[in-house]
C-alpha cells in the first residue's frame, strides 16, 4: 500500500454515504485502493485454514466486502479502523462458512486455524476456528477491548501501533491487552 493513498481512502471512507448515488463510485474506488492489503489479509487467513478448504482467498474478500457494505456499522474512522472491521467481517465469513459446512466443535468435517508462535505463546498448534471464535466471544464479555485486540492481531494482521491508533489508547495499553487476551486465550484454548 502506497502511504501516498493513506489521505484518500480516509477521506473516501469518511465521506462515504450508503443513500448518495455516488455511492458506488466511491466503493469502487475504495476497492481498488484496498484490495491488495485485503487479499494479503485474506490469503494469510487462508494460509492456516486446512489444504481441501472450499473458500478461496478472493471469495473470501468479496464476502467480508459484501458484510462491510451490508451491515449497520459503515462508519469508519480512517483505513486502519477500516482494515480492522474487514478483518472481523473476513473472520465472520470463515465461521459462517465452517457452520454451513457441517463443521461440529469435535471432529467430524472441522476447518482448522494454525496459530503462528507470535500469535499465541507456546508451540504452533492447530485450533479450530469455531473454537477460536467462541473462546472471542467470550473474552469480550470479560473485557471488549482486548477481544477486539486479539482479533485485530490474529485475523487482522494488525500491528500494536495500528490498533493502539485505531481504538485511541496507547501502544502501552494495548501491549497490556494483547498480552492478557494471549494469555487468556491460550489458557482458554487448551481446556484450562
Amino acid at each position: 500500500m502506497e502511504s501516498s493513498n493513506r489521505p484518500e481512502i480516509t477521506r473516501l471512507l469518511q465521506e462515504f454515504n450508503p443513500r448518495l448515488t455516488v455511492a458506488p463510485q466511491v466503493q469502487e474506488r475504495l476497492l481498488e485502493l484496498v484490495y491488495a492489503e485485503l487479499k494479503a489479509t485474506a490469503r494469510g487467513l487462508m494460509s492456516r485454514e486446512r489444504v481441501e478448504h472450499t473458500l478461496q482467498p478472493t471469495a473470501l474478500v468479496h464476502e467480508a466486502w459484501l458484510k462491510l457494505f451490508r451491515g449497520d456499522e459503515m462508519q469508519w474512522n480512517d483505513r486502519t479502523h477500516f482494515l480492522g472491521i474487514a478483518a472481523r467481517c473476513m473472520r465472520q465469513v470463515l465461521v459462517d462458512h465452517a457452520r454451513a459446512h457441517g463443521a461440529t466443535k469435535r471432529g467430524g468435517d472441522f476447518h482448522q486455524v494454525t496459530l503462528d508462535e507470535g500469535l499465541l505463546a507456546g508451540p504452533n498448534r492447530e485450533l479450530e476456528l469455531l473454537d477460536l471464535d467462541a473462546c472471542l466471544d467470550r473474552l469480550a464479555e470479560l473485557d471488549e477491548r482486548a477481544a477486539q485486540v486479539a482479533e485485530m492481531r490474529i485475523f487482522g494482521g494488525l500491528t500494536i501501533a495500528e490498533i493502539a491508533h485505531n481504538l485511541n489508547v496507547s501502544k502501552r495499553t494495548i501491549d497490556g491487552d494483547w498480552s492478557m487476551a494471549r494469555l487468556w486465550l491460550t489458557r482458554e484454548l487448551e481446556g484450562g
